[in-house]
């Protein structure tokens, strides 16, 4: 089963410019997710979908053996998603599973990524999502409570808290982008990561 991963890449952030090569401990921040993905053991190939040449220039001097595809640019606009720049992948590469990775994640591990992808595979799931658990009392706008009881309040050591997407990756299968459209469809299942 060929696995790819794909890292977005955009170079038209508002908050902060070319955020994906800004330094952090060192490195342009995508290098720990771009060290991760090439580390992993159950990822075949790692690509980076980009519009920025100067995003391209740093993660060719990386050294990684990363692939680049050129992204256009209706994908690299603020209203553009994620989804929209894996659709324009499914037509760059052959793949069964894709791995797509936010470079936001400096923490993630190649081990993470080989634990989740045999995950999906023990599990025989479509998609997967990484998330982070959370013990913290969540509340709707109107004041009402989201994930327990205030008249039960649980000890933070007895609550077993939330789930909450991180997006650090997802896995998914390519039938179910290409039917869906969508990161996540079918049988989802879910891996804890910081």
């Amino acid at each position: 089963m060929k696995t790819l991963a794909l890292i977005p890449l955009r170079g038209g952030s508002k908050s902060i410019p070319k955020k994906n090569i800004k330094p952090l401990a060192g490195k342009p921040l995508c290098a720990w997710v771009l060290e991760a993905a090439t580390a992993a053991e159950r990822i075949d190939a790692v690509y980076v979908s980009t519009d920025c040449p100067e995003i391209a220039a740093v993660v060719q001097g990386l050294n990684l053996g990363v692939q680049l595809i050129e992204r256009p640019a209706e994908y690299a606009t603020d209203e553009a998603s994620t989804e929209a720049v894996m659709l324009h992948f499914i037509a760059q590469a052959p793949f069964e599973r894709l791995v797509t990775i936010q470079a936001t994640s400096p923490q993630l591990r190649a081990a993470d990524l080989d634990t989740a992808l045999a995950r999906f595979d023990q599990e025989r799931l479509d998609s997967l999502l990484s998330a982070v658990r959370t013990k913290r009392f969540f509340w709707h706008d109107d004041a009402t409570p989201i994930n327990y009881d205030p008249l039960q309040r649980p000890r933070r050591q007895d609550f077993p808290g939330t789930l909450m997407e991180n997006g650090a990756f997802y896995i998914t299968r390519r039938a179910i982008l290409e039917r869906h459209r969508c990161r996540l469809g079918g049988r989802i299942g879910r891996c804890d990561v910081l």
